[in-house]
């Protein structure tokens, strides 16, 4: 019994569990020819596929092609916001619906996007169902408005998201997680997955720079710069996740948003908006990063954890949740933080893509 329950991690009951796939392929030249200008071709596209997913229920779905990346989040409001790299997406499950055409019609894009939002009550349980819809809407119209296009690439995003501090709330329920992953949960529910894929599974969570930090650190804060006191926390995040075997990590401190990708798909890079974190899952190499600028106080400091492929066990990532609570709450104790009034949001997230 003992050894089966080190494999679950408990979540609070008020965690919040979200689920997105974003399609993408690089239109060709013959795609955006076949119209008489890019306006209609979006249009075109559009409203075969909102027709298509009427077919097979999926609510909230959206075309974009102005080339920003697509950002998902829970919110009690339904919100559609972008800035110059992102365009970020608010909504409650439960609630909202939505078929948006998302373009800039004064030039080509150069990928068009497929955002397909999970709608309803437990997700979770539902994921594998929402995905092959998914799938059926992507593949009818691949055999038929983009016939002769690329593939189409496809990435499944699922997080959970909970306050690390919620029984200091007064939030005392709480569930426990296997936290198996992606295609081995998708092929137990008959949702086949090409045996070509990539998963990768992480953790975040964020320090915001209170005013009570501010205070605690005030003599890291008035040097010439802010270098000290970002070495200080990264010092202190490093060392926790080498003592509970957490080898794969990441600190941003740049006023960026930290992107997490597999080093088999994707390389670190970055923007004045997005960080790219690139990591190799399937190694024994210990992979530790920083990001910050020394002259620059961010509110938030934002720390990356990232499950190796033998993290999973074949059993699930419980047993690495534990050890990311466990090294979460020692980073944090010696902090100035009220945990029955501030928030400290931990987000686990699981990510499998592959193509159609």
């Amino acid at each position: 019994m003992a050894s089966l329950s080190q494999h679950r991690v408990y979540i609070p009951t008020t965690a919040r569990a979200n689920q997105y796939i974003l399609a993408e392929f690089v239109p060709s030249a013959d795609l955006y020819a076949r119209f008489s200008n890019i306006q209609q071709c979006y249009e075109r596209l559009a409203r075969q596929l909102f027709a298509s997913c009427d077919e097979y229920e999926l609510h909230n779905v959206h075309l974009i092609a102005n080339d920003k990346l697509p950002i998902v989040r829970f919110h009690e409001e339904s919100y559609c916001l972008q800035t110059e790299k992102q365009i970020l997406f608010f909504y409650n499950p439960r609630y909202h619906e939505a078929h948006k055409c998302i373009y800039d019609s004064s030039k080509p894009s150069k990928k068009i996007r497929l955002l397909f939002l999970a709608t309803g009550d437990d997700l979770r349980a539902n994921a594998a169902i929402f995905h092959s819809r998914v799938k059926k809407v992507l593949t009818h119209l691949h055999d038929t408005l983009l016939v002769d296009e690329t593939e189409i690439k496809v990435r499944d995003h699922q997080h959970l998201t909970y306050d690390l501090f919620a029984k200091a709330k007064g939030n005392k329920e709480s569930y426990g997680y296997k936290l198996r992953g992606l295609y081995q949960r998708y092929q137990s529910r008959h949702c086949l997955l090409p045996t070509e894929h990539n998963e990768i599974t992480y953790t975040t969570f964020s320090i915001p720079i209170t005013r009570s930090l501010k205070t605690q650190f005030h003599q890291l804060l008035n040097g010439p710069n802010y270098s000290e006191f970002y070495q200080h926390f990264y010092d202190a995040f490093i060392q926790q996740c080498a003592a509970k075997n957490l080898h794969l990590a990441a600190m941003v401190a740049n006023g960026t948003m930290p992107i997490i990708r597999n080093s088999k798909t994707d390389n670190n890079d970055g923007n004045q908006e997005l960080q790219k974190l690139s990591f190799i899952t399937d190694g024994e190499t210990t992979q530790y990063s920083h990001y910050w600028h020394d002259e620059k106080l961010v509110e938030s400091l934002h720390f990356v954890i990232v499950a190796s492929e033998k993290d999973e066990q074949g059993v699930g990532h419980g047993r690495f949740m534990n050890q990311v609570e466990n090294m979460i709450r020692t980073l944090v104790e010696p902090l100035a933080i009220n945990k029955e009034r501030q928030d400290l949001t931990v987000r686990f997230f699981q990510h499998i893509n592959h193509y159609l």
